[in-house]
């Protein structure tokens, strides 16, 4: 497949260049139809009307969940605060931070970048992220919609893998475009870059 070099998308009037569309019709039913069914009619009615935030409850109050939960990134504290007082308005939310456990990454010889000092032992530690006990612990809250605010490559990977409840992303980490990496791509600076 490179659907991405295709031209004509001709998918978008009804074309089925795979051979499969049978197959995958199939397979939408229960939760699947119903988020299907929920995530069409918020982009029908709300097109262009709606930030994410307001789509993202929207949809959840359609899905009928009461109990959200946000992994986020240390680096995103305020922007946690902000989005969980909102979303609060609406659902029971669990947040859970990145550096949860404190685990300390000499326990895993992972590369360190901001040591600090530990009161208690008067060491020097920097805790590792966490994706997994986020999980872990967001799993315990039986949340029924998880929701990732700016974890990094591969912590929102792994967070995802050990997630009982499905999984949306309202951030990615982008350290350098504010959270916004498809400014890589809008930039042409950037792009020649890449």
């Amino acid at each position: 497949m490179n659907c991405a070099g295709c031209k004509q998308k001709e998918c978008y009037k009804g074309k089925d260049c795979t051979e499969i569309a049978e197959e995958v019709k199939a397979a939408y039913k229960g939760d699947d139809l119903k988020s299907l069914k929920v995530a069409t009619s918020i982009e029908s009615r709300y097109y262009m009307k709606k930030t994410r935030i307001e789509e993202l409850i929207l949809y959840a109050e359609e899905m009928g969940y009461k109990k959200l939960g946000v992994a986020f990134c240390i680096g995103l504290q305020k922007e946690a605060e902000i989005i969980c007082d909102v979303l609060s308005q609406h659902f029971d939310v669990s947040s859970v931070c990145c550096k949860v456990c404190g685990i300390d990454k000499s326990q895993f010889e992972l590369e360190c970048l901001h040591k600090v000092e530990d009161a208690e032992t008067e060491t020097e530690v920097e805790a590792m992220c966490n994706p997994i006990g986020q999980a872990k612990i967001l799993n315990e809250e039986k949340t029924d919609l998880n929701i990732i605010l700016g974890l990094c490559i591969g912590h929102d990977i792994l967070f995802t893998k050990y997630s009982d409840a499905p999984v949306t992303t309202l951030a990615v980490k982008d350290r350098v475009l504010a959270h916004n990496p498809l400014g890589a791509i809008y930039s042409a600076y950037y792009l020649k870059k890449i």
